[in-house]
């Protein structure tokens, strides 16, 4: 394959529109993320609605990455070079721990009821958090790489 066809590819992927909307709902995720996280130490908890909003939003968020997103990359990767390929390779399973953390706040706040407990609210946003700017580390980089290299 051509130079100039590598480069339509991994330009068409970082133009994508799935991957524009995708980043469309990291961009809302990050900022519900910091409403959410801005309440910390506050005495009136978040409402049940905005937790549930940015639950449905997370899940959004990474399931699009791993089932539309991730495979184009990977698409653009093989065709492109065994260097991003490498890199994938390489990523992929620290984007993976990232989507437990994800998957268990999820699964812990999605079905709150009225009286539920929100004592380790803090505590899981922080560790969300970090798990979040990790994943959208890794992920830039894996974005960067089809851009500059191909």
């Amino acid at each position: 394959m051509s130079d100039n066809n590598a480069e339509f590819i991994a330009e068409g992927v970082c133009k994508n529109n799935a991957v524009n909307n995708w980043l469309l709902k990291r961009n809302q995720l990050i900022v519900l993320y910091c409403k959410l996280s801005g309440r910390r130490n506050n005495p009136s908890l978040p409402e049940l609605s905005q937790i549930n909003q940015f639950c449905g939003l997370l899940i959004d968020y990474v399931s699009a990455g791993h089932f539309e997103v991730y495979e184009q990359i990977v698409n653009a990767c093989e065709i492109n070079g065994p260097s991003s390929l490498e890199l994938l390779e390489k990523l992929y399973p620290e984007i993976s721990q990232t989507t437990d953390i994800v998957v268990n706040f999820n699964d812990k706040y999605s079905q709150l009821l009225e009286d539920s407990n929100f004592g380790h609210l803090d505590n899981d946003l922080s560790t969300l958090g970090e798990a979040i700017a990790k994943r959208v580390e890794l992920e830039d980089n894996l974005i960067d790489t089809l851009r500059t290299k191909h």
